[in-house]
């Protein structure tokens, strides 16, 4: 056996080399376990990966994934990994037209520019007060449950005497996040800017029983106990990139083209078979991590798979050769963009997408947002493309699912494309399409992906970026204390599936390791 062969016994298997199972393996090589991950795919990262989509073009785009909030300061400091990640001045710019004139809400930039910006809006300050007192609030739950995602599983009650704020505890955990939104605002476009952070890959109305749409936005404000989102310096690969090297610099083995096909254990020992393009090996171990969807796993180790899951996003991927101008000329197109850009997300608009998309037909005018990592990153780009002022376009879809796509998946995704660039263009002052760059064979540099891409190219189940539907950070009667434990007492989920998972963070691979060295030899 070469020395990159993978060794038959291992104190851990990881099955994916996502970057949830690259923070576990790096965690438990670093503490002297010995570490093997098997990756299916000729290279690791998973969703995390930054990539050249565009032939000829020295343009290397953060494919899937593209900023970063939920990563714990901890997992850098930790891992050691030569990894940062940038700030945003701005956090959004919403364009609407009112009363026949293109105007917008630009937030960022100041508190004395934001304030602006809303009575320009809304020709008051009642909007800004609120949005001060609301993320206020929002802030202080982030400072007291952020800390809490890599520690042991709170119970309800103990999380809800953290958090410390009964007003806050009722809005985020006990009603919709719709009532809030309607109680404290009264713009439509403030409300829908609002309710967005509540819909990124989740599809649900406003007041949605289910409350997963209020799952969805606790996540998505409480990243670093601050909520901000941050641009990876050098594109989501170098995140990824970063992990791997740690793990093996610390010992781990890392086999790419190895796909994991079945997980056999008695709960104290376990053998993974996989497969290569040679054929079929084992490799036994203590404990396996899976780095994968919950219905992978199911399917890994026989068990009953849990309720087939559905994403609800198109992503899009673009190279300019240069930003477009707006109709709104009050603001500068490098502020616009520069952080989240909303599209169609007024909340009379989000919930006339979601009904028509509930109702299997796609939106008339669909909800998206779009914001230029070059910007802010311009190392991504190369020297020349910097120099003639290229610039990179990354559109978020909402209120997709999967199900609109079943009927015919190429055609829908370019109608939806078509319809989607249709509501950008109408916040331009000239066509998207005149600013697309074009690849060595004169094709547009514009890609989309579809829940059913993701799920063919990434195993997403249904497309599904976090697996299934986001859970709440404390423990229940279905969570063991880590959130990361299987009805096996040696296999342990450490993907987005997880509780605590979802979006970029590491927390289930640092938790699903802290599981195992925990357990002590292993």
């Amino acid at each position: 056996m070469s020395p990159h062969e993978p060794h038959p016994a291992y104190d851990a298997v990881i099955v994916g080399g996502g970057h949830n199972g690259l923070v576990a393996a790096g965690y438990l090589a670093r503490a002297g376990r010995s570490v093997l991950v098997l990756e299916r795919l000729d290279h690791t990262g998973g969703a995390a990966v930054s990539t050249r989509p565009f032939a000829g073009v020295d343009a290397r785009l953060s494919r899937y994934s593209y900023l970063v909030s939920l990563l714990p300061e901890k997992i850098v400091q930790d891992l050691g990994l030569r990894f940062r990640v940038q700030g945003r001045t701005i956090s959004s710019y919403t364009p609407v037209e009112r009363d026949g004139r293109p105007t917008g809400l630009l937030v960022g930039g100041g508190e004395e520019r934001t304030r602006d910006a809303f009575a320009r809006l809304t020709g008051g300050e009642r909007e800004y007060a609120a949005w001060r007192r609301f993320y206020g609030m929002t802030g202080e739950v982030a400072q007291r449950i952020f800390p809490t995602l890599t520690e042991p599983l709170p119970s309800r009650d103990e999380l809800r005497r953290r958090v410390d704020d009964d007003e806050a505890w009722r809005v985020l955990f006990e009603e919709p996040i719709g009532v809030a939104v309607e109680e404290r605002f009264a713009d439509d476009l403030v409300r829908g800017v609002v309710l967005t952070d509540a819909l990124i890959g989740t599809f649900a109305d406003a007041h949605d029983p289910s409350l997963k749409q209020n799952r969805c936005f606790l996540y998505h404000v409480i990243g670093g106990g601050t909520g901000a989102w941050d641009v990876p310096v050098g594109g989501m690969g170098a995140l990824t990139d970063a992990l791997a090297a740690a793990a093996r610099d610390a010992g781990a083995v890392i086999a790419t083209g190895h796909e994991a096909v079945r997980i056999a254990t008695d709960g104290r020992t376990a053998e993974v078979t996989y497969r290569t393009g040679e054929g079929e090996g084992v490799a036994s171990a203590r404990h396996v991590l899976v780095n994968a969807s919950p219905q992978a796993l199911a399917e890994l180790t026989g068990d009953t798979p849990p309720g087939p899951a559905e994403g609800a996003q198109l992503k899009v991927n673009m190279l300019l050769t240069r930003l477009p101008r707006l109709r709104d000329s009050a603001v500068d197109p490098r502020e616009a963009f520069a952080g989240t850009f909303h599209i169609a997300e007024g909340y009379r608009q989000l919930a006339a997408a979601h009904a028509q998309a509930a109702a299997g037909e796609l939106p008339t005018a669909p909800p998206s947002e779009i914001y230029c990592h070059s910007l802010t990153d311009p190392s991504i780009l190369g020297a020349d493309l910097v120099e003639r002022g290229y610039q990179t376009l990354t559109l978020f879809g909402l209120h997709t699912p999967a199900r609109l796509f079943e009927r015919d998946n190429d055609a829908v995704r370019e109608e939806l494309l078509k319809a989607t660039l249709a509501q950008l263009d109408a916040h331009l002052a000239e066509p998207l399409a005149d600013c697309l760059a074009l690849d060595a064979d004169g094709r547009p540099c514009i890609e989309a992906r579809t829940p059913l891409d993701l799920e063919r190219d990434l195993g997403l189940p249904g497309g599904n970026i976090f697996h299934r539907d986001l859970s709440w950070p404390y423990a229940d009667e279905s969570t063991g204390r880590w959130g990361v434990e299987t009805p096996h007492a040696n296999v342990l989920l450490c993907g987005a599936g997880a509780v605590r998972g979802g979006g970029v963070s590491g927390v289930p691979g640092h938790n699903a390791a802290m599981a195992v060295l925990e357990a002590g030899q292993g």
